[in-house]
């Protein structure tokens, strides 16, 4: 009764309430460089964040920043780095963002050690850069396997230096809207339950990717959709949404580590994959699109190796090719004991360079496995890792089809097109991190009169909010999530048939029917139980316009790959599944990739 009376009772002036300009939802490198962008240009802004700062899942980007500075190989430029992401991306990226990221990287990555950053250096005293899978040069920029860390470090310390506001462990749910333009943005404090209004003229979305919905992953608890439902919940088009990348490698035994995520440093470093014959088996899934360019024999591999002028290594093809060769070597009863296969870097590589090179993979293993990399093979497997596909946006300012509403990072769409290349994720971050702040905050200035936030849809949504302590039902959330967790890893997983979709789809359904009997025990000050089952909205959305996607894409390509249509299809070639909700429920298009200018193409047929 006392809840029931607290929410009707409730009028506008009794939720804490702030004003900014700009609030930016999502704090790792996206979420931190548009908060500095915006606070630069003189707008009012507010980072804030699900969990605490610092904690973001830019720290797991351990290889490093791609970025053609031309360091290490002068001949690399950023019309190289275009063709690597758009083939990387089996040509649905948006080209124009494509273009612009391949263009800005080099001076992000200069900017970002004017602020600090400290990376490892060549003998001239550049910065250094690694190999990584899916780049003709050696492009990412790095400190050990740990850059990741490192930019947030810089970032966040930059952030703090120009007295932008924080919101720590402060859950925004749902955006609020005037006359169909961003007006705000509602949620609770985790610690104290209390809910929170913003009002504000533009939202930047941060917030990452849902990798949580699957069982194996490399995500953490805040990975669950919900800048993606969000966004879709008012209006917002979604795209791509069926391409899902599953990291070649992460951590596969013991059980309670599987899933976390060894950087595809290992592999840029010398590592090679090799199944549990002792066979380098990835010389057996040379896709053509890449023969010309790639090693087709151990000689020729480890010639590359030593002197890096000629192809590059096949353990370092994208990484949707290697995921599903390495999948496909476990079916094949070629993996090792628990389900994975073995990557290699003690028999190529000096201890002392191994611990110097990666210093963080040296201890996670040594730690968590009780494995010394120096002396033994790691066992990896596939793990769900990051989401291609998102809320669509305009390339050049990220603003999406919601007047007032911007995302950047993982939540974006557009970019990667079907598959990621490895380092991309950190110079998308910068680069379009920097243009969604800056849009942002150009967009406030434009605005023209004010927006008013509806009492009654905040008062709705503190309704919906607080209703699993009043339920009647008997479900517990920790169990939905669990059991959507096997329904995305078992049928929209790495490998996907028509009839399996469908059945996730209907499985989907009845998990959302089952969270409407959610019963939460206890007050609201500080309880995970409601906090997942507010989380439960945003996983079941996000898990829905995928697998709706899935289906939709009747082809294999990339991070998509279904066994009842194992090629690629032209009729799929030049399209975007696009996602948004009509009165409630998802709605699907097929909708033509922007046209490419001719100065764009004639990059993609060069052979150098």
């Amino acid at each position: 009764r006392e809840l029931r009376c607290e929410v009707v009772l409730m009028a506008e002036e009794k939720y804490e309430t702030h004003q900014y300009d700009v609030i930016v939802i999502g704090a790792g490198g996206a979420g931190l460089r548009a908060a500095v962008e915006a606070s630069a240009q003189g707008v009012k802004t507010a980072l804030v964040c699900k969990s605490l700062l610092g904690k973001a899942h830019t720290v797991m980007a351990e290889g490093g920043i791609a970025a053609a500075m031309g360091n290490v190989y002068p001949e690399d430029n950023w019309k190289v780095h275009f063709r690597d992401t758009m083939r990387g991306g089996k040509l649905l990226n948006n080209c124009r963002m494509a273009q612009i990221h391949a263009q800005e990287a080099p001076d992000r990555v200069l900017e970002l050690e004017e602020w600090g950053a400290l990376f490892d250096r060549t003998k001239e005293g550049l910065i250094l850069q690694r190999d990584f899978g899916g780049h003709r040069y050696a492009r990412l920029a790095h400190v050990g396997d740990r850059t990741g860390l490192e930019m947030i470090r810089t970032l966040q310390q930059h952030a703090v230096h120009k007295g932008i506001d924080v919101y720590m462990e402060c859950n925004l749910q749902r955006l609020l809207t005037d006359g169909g333009k961003i007006a705000g943005a509602f949620g609770y404090w985790r610690e104290s339950g209390k809910f929170i209004l913003f009002k504000c003229k533009a939202v930047v979305l941060a917030t990452g990717g849902g990798g949580k919905a699957w069982k194996v992953t490399s995500n953490s608890w805040e990975y669950t959709g919900d800048g993606v439902t969000m966004a879709a919940d008012v209006g917002a088009d979604l795209m791509d949404m069926e391409f899902m990348q599953f990291h070649p490698t992460g951590m596969v035994w013991p059980p309670s580590v599987r899933g976390i995520l060894v950087t595809e440093g290992v592999r840029g470093d010398g590592g090679t994959l090799k199944n549990a014959k002792g066979e380098r088996f990835m010389f057996n899934y040379i896709p053509e699109f890449f023969k010309a360019e790639t090693a087709e024999t151990e000689k020729e591999a480890d010639a590359w190796y030593e002197d890096k002028k000629n192809r590059r290594t096949p353990d370092l093809l994208p990484r949707d090719e290697v995921a599903r060769a390495i999948n496909s070597e476990v079916k094949a009863g070629r993996g090792t004991e628990h389900g994975g296969v073995f990557l290699d870097i003690a028999s190529r590589r000096p201890a002392d360079y191994i611990q110097r090179r990666l210093p963080s993979m040296y201890h996670q293993f040594k730690e968590l496995a009780d494995v010394d990399i120096t002396k033994d093979a790691m066992e990896v497997g596939p793990t769900c890792h990051y989401a291609m596909g998102g809320v669509r946006v305009d390339a050049d300012t990220t603003a999406a089809t919601v007047p007032g509403l911007f995302a950047a990072g993982e939540v974006a769409a557009g970019l990667h097109g079907a598959n990621r290349l490895g380092g991309n994720s950190l110079s998308d971050l910068l680069v379009f991190g920097r243009r969604a702040g800056l849009y942002a905050a150009e967009y406030c200035k434009s605005l023209n009169g004010s927006l008013t936030v509806n009492n009654d849809q905040v008062n709705a949504f503190a309704r919906v909010m607080l209703a699993p302590f009043e339920s009647k039902g008997n479900e517990n959330p920790y169990t939905i999530h669990a059991d959507l967790q096997e329904c995305m890893q078992d049928l929209v997983g790495i490998i996907r048939v028509e009839s399996e979709l469908k059945k996730a789809l209907e499985i989907i359904q009845q998990l959302k029917q089952r969270t409407r009997n959610v019963k939460i025990e206890g007050n609201r000050q500080y309880n995970p139980g409601w906090h997942l089952a507010l989380d439960l909205h945003s996983l079941l959305g996000f898990s829905e316009a995928a697998t709706l996607a899935a289906i939709e894409r009747k082809e294999s390509r990339g991070g998509h790959t279904r066994d009842d249509y194992p090629n690629t299809d032209a009729k799929f070639a030049k399209v975007n599944v696009v996602v948004r909700k009509k009165n409630g429920e998802f709605a699907l298009s097929q909708e033509p990739l922007p046209e490419m200018p001719d100065e764009l193409k004639a990059l993609l047929e060069e052979k150098k």
